[in-house]
């Protein structure tokens, strides 16, 4: 029941046919470098302030590791092809946990996107176009929108990552709204993300851990169902009254604190072996998704996905159309993918200190930055403050947008 990219007759407006399945050159070890030299004086700080060396960074933006939600979309088509509403809300919820799967054992740091950066992605193939932009630089908000090739869902949502160090690990709390639109059913679908928290940064092997509640609202539908899994493996449904039975009759064990320690003079926190992670199999449930295989070469490739190795590919026909904020034309990115760290890193300073510069000049002259896909408002379901897409990107009048690189 994994996800399927095989490739569709039609050439992609924006991309290419044949979808590329390693990068141009394998990851830098980091075994030799420690991260405690860096953030030994920033315990309790916001890390989006904090300017990390390029070396613990993998290649991608942020803004592209988002649309790594958009591996499972099957889960979505799967959805709209179903009459059963109860069905439906058990895909979507896979669907919300699939988004995080791919970060097991992505150990390395999205580059953190600048003010009006961008990411499209069109896949004819998978059913789906998607628009990003960086919306906001203090406090870091990523907004996104994505809908089906056949205008038959709606994907969309803004993200503002939350990022600590508590002395022996880092934590994300990916602030926002996440919403999907299921129009041919008249259905609309909310949920926020889980914390995600990567373990022994200082010592001990590096490990990522998912926790806190996610809770998948169908605001035209009661509790029906329950699903129980792993973020890593599986997600199973099952009737409510064979899960609390299930869950009575288990053996308890001891909970684990969801707060980071503080103290880095502790032993490095132990990785849950492969074994921990099996699910135990409740009678009478449905499996609804389980994870793909990660490629073969993986491992070189910053423990990317099949789906993530294709991310920052580009080629002489997507850049005639590629609007000049979009994250594959970055040149620190471009150059840590191809293996050049010293390039990247001084890149990465070049286009930070541009930044900063800009943002001096435009408070000097009173001018206000101009956010060109998106808009403030509230989330059409929940109320809560969002951002929302203009519907002007696919227009693709790129004539007046900054230089950001």
């Amino acid at each position: 029941m994994s996800g399927d990219s095989s490739q569709g007759d039609q050439t992609q407006r924006n991309g290419v046919k044949n979808h590329r399945s390693a990068l141009p050159a394998a990851m830098f070890s980091r075994n030799n470098i420690s991260m405690w030299s860096v953030l030994k004086k920033c315990i309790g700080m916001e890390l989006s302030k904090i300017t990390m060396p390029v070396i613990f960074n993998e290649p991608l933006s942020f803004l592209q590791r988002l649309t790594e939600y958009m591996e499972h979309t099957y889960l979505i088509h799967r959805a709209n092809a179903s009459q059963d509403s109860i069905h439906r809300m058990k895909c979507v919820a896979a669907f919300a946990v699939s988004a995080v799967a791919s970060q097991w054992e992505r150990t390395g740091k999205p580059f953190n996107p600048l003010l009006g950066e961008t990411y499209e992605l069109v896949r004819e193939d998978l059913g789906f176009r998607w628009i990003s932009e960086q919306v906001s630089h203090h406090p870091p908000i990523s907004a996104f929108h994505a809908e089906g090739i056949k205008k038959d869902f709606m994907f969309h949502g803004s993200i503002y990552p939350k990022l600590k160090f508590w002395g022996k690990s880092v934590e994300a709390e990916p602030r926002g709204i996440i919403s999907l639109e299921l129009p041919g059913h008249s259905e609309a679908y909310t949920w926020t993300n889980p914390t995600c928290c990567v373990h022994n940064i200082i010592m001990g092997q590096l490990w990522i851990e998912q926790y806190g509640n996610v809770e998948i609202i169908n605001h035209n539908k009661k509790k029906v169902c329950a699903l129980y899994g792993k973020w890593t493996e599986c997600l199973y449904s099952v009737d409510p009254a064979a899960f609390e039975a299930h869950r009575k009759s288990d053996v308890k064990r001891p909970e684990k604190s969801s707060t980071p320690s503080s103290h880095a003079e502790e032993e490095p926190d132990e990785m849950p072996p492969p074994e921990a992670e099996t699910v135990q199999l409740i009678p009478g449930s449905e499996l609804i998704w389980r994870i793909s295989p990660r490629p073969d070469n993986s491992g070189k490739y910053y423990a990317f996905t099949t789906f993530a190795l294709q991310l920052n590919e580009l080629d002489v026909e997507m850049e005639k159309v590629l609007p000049p904020t979009d994250c594959r034309l970055r040149p620190d990115i471009r150059a840590l993918e191809n293996g050049n760290i010293d390039i990247a890193s001084a890149e990465k300073n070049r286009l930070e200190e541009k930044q900063r510069t800009a943002r001096k000049d435009r408070s000097k002259s009173n001018e206000e930055w101009k956010i060109r896909w998106f808009h403030q408002g509230s989330n059409p379901h929940t109320g809560a403050p969002d951002w929302l897409y203009n519907d002007n990107y696919w227009s693709r009048n790129y004539s007046q947008l900054p230089d950001i690189y």
